[in-house]
């Protein structure tokens, strides 16, 4: 928080925060917390937590999420094993469901594949939904292997051998297609990629967990792949050691959980609804890509409505990533799992490693595990500055450009691989700027250098950080139709060149 000017209006302006803070602390009140233990209790917070993910989760996986959660909830202090199975079957439940569906991504991929070779994606759903039940399948005698031969080099490099097969089925799959093979063979090939991409980042944490812990049942380590709280290619909560060491220890640590993880889906719906008001306020306002059209066409919109796109979009960035991050942990909370959250105060941020931090925890924390720890223990040991510069580049650059790349891996089916790549080429350009700004940051830090302190100096670090993020935004506004080139002339126009 700011420090307050020593006025008459700091204290009690800082009061004022403090009451309002002791207000919503519900969790902290011991009648809160025997009431939420209650028949009538639990009801309620049933009732809030499907109001507020209803329109976010679609009715029946919000039915089935905080159902779930509840019960789950309930279990996790009773019965560990039941607690785990209630999690497995609402992980797999909804991923089939939504699958067969046609909700999830997964049977919208598989019907381009299927186009793509000339079948016909009518029945798109069903392939995916047994191709999905053949990868869980799968996925158990892997982590089975995992557990037998614990010293393999996939088992000790199970990220590496995920990028490895994701290249390897990818190379295979355009080669099909380009070189006339069986559209069966080929199409197989193109939805074996697509139901193996969204867990390559989820599997690693199963098959450290069980390098560490063999002993231990796969069942969890099946629960969280891609959790039924975290439907997307992001393990919200990491893997098991991690929601072992968050997960509630006794009735009142469960019900306080329970009370946050259902403020935090309040506090999601305030954010989505503010998401939501700034796009009616600021209707005119144009969007980046309609800015940029703009600006192409020899009509630019001028300086002021040029920034005013980028402020505005990034804003709305920022606020869908707060909202959807919030959804998660607090159905996650639900079960009985106080999980940091998603993002925290990030317009607090001082340093752009601070803001790294704060934006997108779980997405950082990824980075981090897979990214930045194993080049920081093998590289430039005898250099420590640039140690943690490249561990740091390799981690917000290198790690974050891959992430969403895989995470787009579609159009290279669509596209090609080299219009896939050409496409990409913004966006890799905005994580090589990023990471060199937060690896600086680091490297800053490192060296003892402090953000300045006060008022003006806590607004000289706002100005400087999120100004380098609104401006990198033009590069990373999601869409993937302008080139670098095109982006570099329309973000030199706003500085008037």
């Amino acid at each position: 928080m700011s420090t307050a000017p020593s006025t008459a209006a700091g204290p009690a302006a800082r009061a004022s925060r403090d009451g309002l803070a002791r207000l919503l602390a519900v969790e902290n009140r011991p009648a809160w917390a025997r009431g939420v233990q209650s028949p009538f209790g639990q009801a309620a917070l049933a009732g809030l937590a499907l109001l507020t993910t209803w329109s976010h989760f679609g009715p029946w996986a919000a039915g089935v999420a905080v159902i779930a959660s509840l019960w789950a909830g309930q279990t996790l202090l009773r019965n560990a094993e039941r607690h785990m199975l209630i999690l497995f079957c609402a992980t797999w439940g909804s991923v089939l469901a939504g699958t067969a569906l046609g909700e999830l991504d997964t049977a919208e991929r598989v019907g381009s594949a299927l186009s793509l070779v000339g079948l016909s994606a009518h029945r798109a759903p069903l392939w995916a939904t047994l191709a999905v039940l053949l990868w869980g399948l799968t996925l158990t005698g892997l982590l089975a292997g995992v557990r037998r031969w614990p010293k393999s080099w996939p088992a000790r490099h199970p990220l590496q051998a995920l990028l490895a097969l994701e290249a390897a089925l990818c190379l295979a799959a355009w080669w099909a297609t380009r070189g006339g093979a069986p559209a069966v063979l080929t199409a197989s090939l193109w939805i074996a990629l697509f139901v193996l991409t969204p867990y390559v980042w989820f599997l690693p944490y199963a098959v450290t967990d069980l390098r560490s812990r063999p002993n231990d049942p796969l069942l969890p380590q099946l629960a969280l792949q891609r959790a039924y709280w975290s439907p997307t290619y992001l393990p919200f909560g990491k893997g098991l050691t991690f929601l072992r060491r968050h997960r509630a220890a006794d009735a009142n640590a469960l019900a306080v959980t329970q009370l946050k993880g259902a403020k935090l889906l309040v506090w999601a719906q305030v954010l989505h609804a503010l998401r939501d008001g700034l796009a009616w306020v600021f209707d005119g306002v144009p969007s980046v890509h309609e800015a940029l059209e703009a600006h192409l066409a020899g009509q630019p919109v001028g300086m002021a409505m040029g920034w005013a796109a980028l402020v505005l979009s990034t804003a709305r960035f920022g606020l869908q990533v707060a909202v959807w991050a919030h959804l998660f942990i607090g159905v996650a909370r639900l079960a009985g799992y106080r999980l940091p959250r998603g993002s925290w105060r990030p317009l607090e941020s001082r340093t752009l490693m601070d803001y790294f931090n704060r934006f997108h925890y779980y997405f950082k924390e990824i980075l981090v595990d897979f990214f930045f720890v194993p080049t920081f223990f093998r590289v430039f040991k005898s250099h420590p500055r640039l140690r943690m510069f490249f561990a740091t580049f390799m981690a917000a650059g290198v790690g974050n450009a891959l992430w969403h790349f895989l995470r787009d891996i579609d159009l290279v089916a669509t596209l090609g691989p080299a219009q896939a790549l050409q496409s990409y080429a913004s966006y890799a350009f905005y994580c090589a700027v990023l990471a060199t700004g937060i690896g600086l940051s680091q490297v800053r830090a490192q060296l003892g250098r402090k953000p300045p302190h006060g008022p003006l100096g806590r607004l000289w670090s706002f100005l400087v950080v999120w100004g380098f993020v609104v401006t990198l935004h033009v590069f990373s506004d999601g869409s993937r139709t302008h080139t670098l080139g095109e982006r570099l002339r329309f973000l030199s126009s706003l500085f008037g060149v």
